[in-house]
């Protein structure tokens, strides 16, 4: 329920019920935000890459993300050269690089999607495959080889021809007993065996089909009878190989001419099963100086491990590269295994894929020789769901990169930090020499299965990240801390006095996190990308909970579980205060005897102004899960799960004041921002409220989520606040009118939400999402209708892509044509009503333009300082080589003197009837109004001139026939009397005024009539002056009342 304090002036909540009537439309999409792009994603799918060489330079790498295919360059450095459009209606389930084409096959009808087979080239959609009516299985792999594009499915397999795409024929697998006739193997060609492919069944068969006349050829048994289903099918270099592996973990390398094994190898487990084959094709690799031909290369979807085989003598492991690929976690939240492996053709590399969202290239060493690669080129992101994220600062040295960098915290240890300018420049921030470190302890060992769970390198990485927080002002960039530095040193004193004197000449950290279940908050560097000296520890022991960074960049403050603040320096990483203060042991003994007094004494109700907190009293009960420090570094504001907003010094570290929310409440997050001194805090009764800082008082509550608050924050100017919750909806509350003015709901519920410090983007993080979806802000170019909105008008958005298809940039999305669904949140909209005066009591101005008042004013001036100062010259004589209009030498005609003087004299005929039109039409007004006792019509009319027909009106009026009736002047005083007692366009009147009597000062001093009508006009004037003081002077006393240290 919503709270309220009795001893305070209620709180301004937005209107439960509107007036305005809800629309009876369509539900409407966001009107602030546009889909922009998604980025983060590499290969977090199970479909295999695709390569192709590129000439003899360099390959390309295909991978998919979804429905999008992103093709990188490896002589390039794995950069992202292509991204396809348009996405694919449904999942891509297989990819094959062919020639200059990249193949997709999409869909699952078994799910009730929609199937297609689309052809790429350079990112565009080039063609369609046709798909026999009666297909219902999903594609699982393409292969394309000669004149035949072959589609593998889970029983039946399609055959295209490459050259016309059209469809020739369906092979089905041989009939067996229920589910044996499954294709788990996949299909491969072999060299030299035209028209023909293999097939590895659930049975282990690997049938021989002719793709041209669709007959079964041959059957390849398997070994033994419980080798169980055929896993990976990979043609070797050598003429006739097939190797073939099966569910058991066994591999065999047979000659398909004779149907005879030639190795046999114990490559996997049935827990572990191979599942991608490869084979080394430059001839080296093998042997005790890799001089030999015959290496292979296997690896697992289970693990992250890729296994290098000597192929010569029988067979023999060569090495194992240990956590090629992060292996699946035990808790499922992380995801890995190896998608595929893959020797580029006559190159000593090796590209692989994994489910951890990476693609890598390795190359081997040929002096000295090693039989494990090293790491060549890396792409990659999360491997597990974003859980938050944080803009970084704009204002920091090298201003042209604002706005470009977002900070992000992913269930997989990491913290990444993404370039909303260009993918490449993404990257990890290092966690040390976690490969050096884990050699050390035996985990990249053979017998790294005895160190029980913990065998994967990310173990040995800081656990996840729960919380972000950072300040570049004392960021040193790349020259920050130079040399080699300690990592996240938990009490080496003796180092921190010289680690302090050097990073006060280059910088120090400028990024801290929070753990989750850890009593450690560890420090990074921004500018060097990798982590910082320091991992600061709870002064209770427990685990970490929230964490900041003051704005000067020098101090951070951790938050526990247990209530518990410190704050520590980060330049000397020394520990600096505590909240509350600790207390000496004469401070301790004097407080326990006030509170033994205060026990005998009759309490007493005091104000809460008056209210004052012992040193060293005030901690927190439960857990903190929110810490700000203030602009100017003098209160630390924290909240709790305790239900109370404690605000504290700074430098004492004594409590000065707080706010009481429970048992009503408890505070789950807060937010802050620096330009309107404001904090918002996100309570578990789904409401946002939001407190002044200076005054400690709660001036907006906002109420609509339907679930718990995920995450909020302000928009960089602090005029809104966007929240994410629980029921998949993103609001924006409009904090001035406390309105709700904005939302739109997504497929799975928002986790976390960042807002650009330039307020360009907006980037979330979605539920199960790899990726961090960016949308763009349309009200930097466009003025977009902020009105209130229903619950009832919140329709889904379409998430942005990977590709950005469908996504807009600032300056598209700001003016981009009206589509339907524009158009209907347009007329659902309300118009806003253009007013000359909201109400009769208050004084309104013209919306006539400033100038045109000023340039009537001021007209006189402006026409002495236009005047030429002497007669024009004659014009000067052109070249010889030139006519002159005049000369004698020019075949032109000229219009003689006495018929260019008559044109002259028509055209001042004209310009001076159209004057008398003109000043007859207004005197006709005047007087026409004059009799009505009405003048709007005259002064509408009035305003609508320029400043010099305006003049020339004025100066036009006259005392007519005598009489009130024919008199203009004393109808022109009547007229603007009348604007004054309406109290509207107060600046034009006036100026009119000014201008008026400037010109007929004379004639009004010597009639009594206009005397007493310009005497009524002085006394509304002076009443109206008298009225506006009044409410100016009131306005400012209750300002200063509210503004004084009383209050």
């Amino acid at each position: 329920m919503p709270h309220s304090e009795p001893d305070r002036p209620s709180t301004k909540r937005q209107k439960v019920d509107a007036v305005v009537k809800a629309p009876s439309g369509p539900k409407r999409g966001s009107t602030i935000f546009a889909p922009f792009r998604t980025i983060g994603l590499v290969s977090p799918t199970a479909v295999p890459f695709a390569s192709i060489p590129l000439g003899k330079t360099t390959f390309q790498i295909t991978t998919s993300v979804g429905r999008a295919l992103q093709t990188y360059d490896l002589k390039r450095g794995l950069n992202l050269v292509f991204v396809t459009r348009p996405q694919t209606p449904a999942d891509i389930t297989a990819t094959y690089a062919w020639k200059e084409r990249v193949f997709a096959a999409w869909g699952n009808p078994q799910n009730g999607e929609p199937q297609g087979v689309w052809a790429f080239q350079r990112g565009k959609k080039a063609a369609e495959l046709p798909l026999p009516a009666d297909l219902d299985q999903p594609i699982k792999q393409l292969l394309i080889f000669g004149s035949w594009i072959v589609a593998c499915a889970q029983t039946r397999i399609e055959v295209w021809k490459s050259a016309t795409l059209e469809h020739y024929t369906t092979i089905f697998t041989a009939a067996a007993k229920k589910g044996d006739n499954e294709i788990t193997g996949g299909v491969c060609n072999m060299p030299t065996f035209l028209n023909k492919i293999f097939v590895g069944r659930r049975d282990g068969w690997v049938e021989i089909w002719n793709v041209s006349t669709g007959k079964l050829i041959y059957t390849i048994l398997p070994p033994a009878p419980d080798c169980g289903a055929a896993t990976c099918l990979q043609p070797s270099p050598a003429l006739s190989l097939l190797a073939i592996a099966y569910s058991d973990g066994t591999l065999v390398v047979q000659n398909v001419l004779t149907d005879k094994p030639v190795l046999r190898l114990n490559a996997g487990t049935e827990d572990a099963p191979v599942t991608c084959i490869s084979f080394r094709s430059d001839g080296q690799g093998a042997g005790q100086d890799g001089r030999k031909d015959g290496v292979m290369a296997t690896a697992t979807g289970v693990s992250g491990d890729v296994t290098f085989w000597d192929l010569n003598k029988g067979g023999r492991i060569m090495g194992v590269l240990r956590s090629a690929h992060n292996p699946p976690s035990h808790t499922k939240d992380v995801r890995g295994g190896v998608s595929k492996v893959e020797f580029l053709p006559g190159q000593p590399v090796i590209v692989t894929s994994g489910l951890d969202n990476s693609l890598k290239s390795w190359i081997f060493d040929e002096s000295p020789f090693s039989p494990v690669p090293r790491i060549l080129h890396m792409r990659s992101g999360h491997a597990a769901p974003v859980r938050c994220l944080q803009f970084l600062p704009s204002d920091f040295d090298g201003a042209e990169s604002g706005n470009k960098w977002l900070l992000s915290g992913g269930r997989d240890r990491s913290l990444w930090g993404w370039s909303l300018r260009r993918d490449g420049q993404s990257s990890e921030l290092s966690q040390g020499a976690i490969r050096k470190k884990a050699r050390k302890m035996g985990l990249l060992s053979g017998g790294s299965v005895a160190h029980g769970q913990t065998t994967t390198l990310d173990d040995l990485k800081a656990p996840e990240i729960t919380c972000i927080a950072s300040s570049l002002n004392r960021d040193g960039g790349i020259g920050a801390m130079p040399g080699k530095q300690m990592i996240w040193d938990k009490g080496n004193d003796k180092k921190k006095l010289t680690s302090a004197e050097l990073s006060g000449m280059t910088g120090w950290e400028s990024v801290v996190t929070a753990h989750k279940d850890d009593p450690y908050a560890r420090t990074w560097f921004w500018g060097r990308k990798r982590a910082g000296r320091w991992a600061f520890k709870t002064g209770d022991g427990e685990n970490v909970s929230t964490v900041a960074i003051s704005p000067c960049g020098t101090f951070a403050l951790v938050g526990s579980v247990a209530g518990g603040i410190d704050s520590f320096n980060l330049q000397s990483g020394r520990h600096r205060q505590r909240f509350p203060s600790r207390l000496t042991p004469a401070q301790l003994r004097q407080l326990k005897m006030q509170q033994l007094r205060s026990l005998d004494e009759v309490s007493k109700l005091q104000t809460r102004s008056k209210k004052t907190f012992a040193a060293g009293t005030g901690r927190h009960t439960k857990a903190v899960t929110g810490i700000v420090v203030d602009s100017l570094n003098r209160t630390v504001i924290s909240c709790s799960l305790d239900g109370k907003v404690k605000f504290w010094d700074f430098v004492t570290g004594n409590l000065v004041d707080e706010i009481d929310w429970a048992p009503m409440t408890k505070v789950t997050a807060c937010r802050y921002h620096t330009g309107n001194d404001l904090i918002a805090f996100a309570c578990d009764d789904h409401s946002i409220r939001v407190v002044d800082v200076e005054t400690k008082q709660t001036i907006r509550e906002f109420w609509g989520c339907r679930g718990d608050i995920t995450d909020f924050c302000f928009s960089n100017d602090g005029r809104w606040i966007v929240a994410a919750s629980q029921d998949s909806i993103i609001r924006v509350w409009d904090l001035p009118t406390s309105h709700l003015i904005d939302a739109f709901r997504l497929e799975r519920p928002c986790t976390a939400l960042a807002f650009s410090a330039t307020g360009e983007y907006l980037a979330g993080a979605v539920e199960g999402d790899l990726g961090v979806q960016i949308w763009t802000n349309r009200t930097l170019f466009k003025h977009v209708p902020t009105r209130q909105i229903s619950d009832k008008e919140i329709g889904q958005i379409a998430a942005p892509t990977a590709s950005g298809e469908g996504g807009q940039g600032l300056i598209e999305a700001a003016f981009e044509a009206a589509d339907d669904g524009e158009a209907q949140a347009d007329e659902d909209g309300v118009a806003a009503p253009v007013l000359d005066q909201l109400s009769a009591d208050m004084m309104t101005l013209s919306l006539v333009p400033k100038i045109r008042w000023q340039t009537l004013l001021h007209i006189d001036l402006i026409k002495a300082r236009n005047k030429p100062k002497e007669p024009p010259k004659a014009p000067e004589k052109a070249p010889f080589f030139l006519p002159s209009v005049g000369g004698g030498a020019t075949g032109a005609l000229v219009p003689a003197p006495e018929q260019r003087e008559g044109e002259r004299g028509a055209n001042s005929r004209l310009t001076q009837l159209d004057q008398t039109r003109n000043q007859q039409a207004l005197t006709s007004k005047l007087l026409v109004c004059g009799a009505s006792g009405d003048y709007t019509d005259f002064l509408e009319h009035l305003k609508s001139l320029p400043p010099s027909a305006a003049d020339l009106e004025l100066r036009s009026l006259s005392m007519g026939d005598g009489d009130d009736a024919s008199n203009e002047l004393l109808h022109f005083i009547k007229a603007l009397t009348s604007r004054l007692v309406a109290r509207r366009d107060y600046e034009l009147a006036q100026a009119w005024m000014t201008v008026f009597l400037r010109l007929h000062f004379d004639l009004v001093m010597a009639n009594d009539e206009l005397l007493a009508a310009l005497g009524e006009w002085k006394e509304y004037q002076a009443k109206e002056r008298e009225r506006l003081d009044d409410l100016v002077g009131y306005c400012g006393g209750v300002v200063g009342f509210l503004r004084s240290p009383r209050t």
